[in-house]
């Protein structure tokens, strides 16, 4: 994504000035990536990394370690490809693998194949009996990369075999500079998207590595701790930075749990950009690839969650094939998109979608369970008592609505019709007299929905059925009270009791006596 936004501003520049270069463009783009983060953090918006969920970041999080593994290929094979842009980038990579498949480097398959036998080897033989035995790991991506340096350089592995190395790596620190600011207004844009995704992918692999340390992330920190160091880096000429899927992936492979892993890790990277860094030169590329593909293992593996996802809820399994695939084949940030998309989407249907239940009572007792579940319950002749957990909003009143008809087994306008025939006759029993609603876990409600509710109890009020309401919570109460549900004491939509028990004795009465007589009662609510 970074080199996207540096090729499309590489060369453009004011007449009359130099063109600008790729490390411009990406100073600048550093700076602004910085800058984005860090007003981010003022704004306390870290907050959006809770739509990330267990889903959600397992599904990109294996998305990515294609795109990281995909870009491994060519090294592993000894292969050159062309470029190929960030749509789609994985497929087209494979059809230009396909083409030159002829021309592989069979050396280099070679190294790649000794190279992960012989990591895969001491990840899952020698390593669990050296633990066993020692605290100190061996540390065998260390030696993988000083044995093919060694060996490149004296058997001349590029010389003889085309193999591709490292090649020149520049000593000592860049001087610091300042970024292009005429650039940022042009970069501003195609900068947010490179600031979002960045920070996606780090708090992503923090929240893999924190769910199997058992340990919290501050969301703001993390983004106040980018903002200020892109800010920084872009004064040293840097790109903007993120976790690294494969060198994040390693570090925990070896052992690294703690930010002294980063400092001892910063350390040597220093030592080798002062003074090393000509020794690696000779390492040849497919070493690096492999240690990379054999790191990545643990996030690969991460495609058998899939099975306990869908095992949980399919709408999670969905969310994870289609974030997976998203990311896979279309782009990362296209990706990501679709995975926070479809987070909300299923927050949203969920919500539409609460636990309703038709209660029975348990006998000599004054609970009240869900008789599809349970066996042996009572339910009273001519008394439904219809459970909701959820909120009721402008969303979901329509969904209430038909829910309670479907429950009571009633089409309230063909109904409603048959009551206006003059021909029609009252059968001697009718199934439901009281309607109680157990509003004990409704979280909350809107004028919206108080307008469809005041409807559907006089509509059921034509057909005989009473409607009582039981267990209000205060702030439902005082939303019902406003809105004049049940703000007319001498004639209120619907009755008010505090428990369910208390209004199936209530309805019981009525069932008796063939009316409903009494006033409001509520304890909690202070209406007697």
């Amino acid at each position: 994504m970074v080199g996207k936004t540096v090729l499309a501003y590489t060369g453009t520049s004011e007449p009359g000035e130099p063109p600008r270069t790729a490390l411009d463009v990406a100073t600048a783009v550093c700076f602004v990536v910085g800058i984005m983060q860090l007003i981010m953090c003022i704004c306390r918006l870290g907050v959006i990394s809770f739509l990330l969920s267990d889903t959600l970041v397992s599904g990109f999080t294996t998305g990515a370690a294609i795109h990281v593994v995909t870009s491994q290929i060519k090294d592993l094979l000894g292969l050159t490809l062309p470029s190929v842009g960030s749509m789609f980038e994985i497929v087209k990579t494979y059809i230009e693998i396909f083409k030159q498949i002829t021309d592989v480097n069979w050396a280099a398959i070679i190294i790649s194949a000794i190279t992960i036998i012989v990591l895969v080897f001491n990840n899952e033989i020698l390593k669990p009996k050296v633990a066993k035995r020692s605290v100190i790991p061996i540390p065998i991506e260390l030696i993988a990369v000083i044995a093919g340096t060694l060996l490149s350089r004296y058997l001349h592995f590029q010389e003889k075999y085309s193999i591709k190395t490292i090649g020149t790596i520049p000593t000592g620190l860049p001087a610091p500079t300042l970024p292009d600011f005429s650039l940022m207004p042009s970069i501003l844009i195609d900068s947010f998207p490179v600031a979002m995704v960045g920070y996606t992918v780090s708090v992503s692999m923090a929240l893999i590595f924190a769910k199997k340390e058992n340990y919290e992330i501050g969301f703001n920190q993390e983004l106040f701790a980018m903002g200020t160091g892109n800010v920084f880096s872009s004064f040293f000429s840097c790109f903007p930075f993120a976790a690294s899927l494969s060198r994040s992936s390693i570090q925990y492979s070896v052992g690294g749990r703690t930010q002294i892993a980063s400092v001892i890790s910063c350390g040597l990277l220093a030592i080798v950009l002062l003074w090393v860094g000509p020794f690696f030169e000779p390492l040849p590329r497919c070493v690096l690839s492999g240690i990379i593909v054999v790191s990545l293992k643990g996030l690969l593996m991460q495609v058998t969650q899939l099975k306990s996802f869908w095992r949980q809820s399919w709408i999670d399994g969905m969310v994870w094939i289609l974030t997976f695939l998203s990311v896979v084949l279309l782009a990362i940030d296209i990706g990501l998109l679709v995975g926070i998309v479809l987070s909300i989407c299923c927050i949203f249907f969920r919500a539409l979608k609460p636990y309703t239940c038709l209660l029975g009572n348990v006998p000599n007792t004054d609970i009240y369970l869900d008789v599809n579940r349970y066996d042996g319950l009572i339910q009273h002749a001519g008394i439904k008592i219809f459970h909701y957990s959820g909120a009721l909003n402008f969303a979901s009143r329509a969904a209430f609505k038909t829910t309670i008809c479907e429950t009571l087994g009633i089409n309230l306008t063909e109904e409603i019709k048959r009551r206006k025939d003059p021909d029609w006759k009252p059968s001697m029993e009718q199934a439901c007299r009281v309607l109680i609603l157990d509003f004990t876990s409704l979280s909350s409600i809107d004028p919206s929905a108080i307008g469809t509710f005041k409807s559907m109890v006089r509509e059921f009020e034509v057909l005989d059925i009473h409607t009582v309401l039981a267990g209000c919570q205060p702030p439902v109460f005082e939303v019902m009270h406003k809105c004049g549900l049940i703000g007319d004491i001498d004639k209120p939509y619907c009755r008010v009791l505090t428990s369910v028990h208390d209004a199936v004795q209530y309805a019981r009465e009525y069932v008796g006596n063939g009316s409903i007589s009494g006033s409001v009662v509520s304890g909690a609510t202070g209406i007697v």
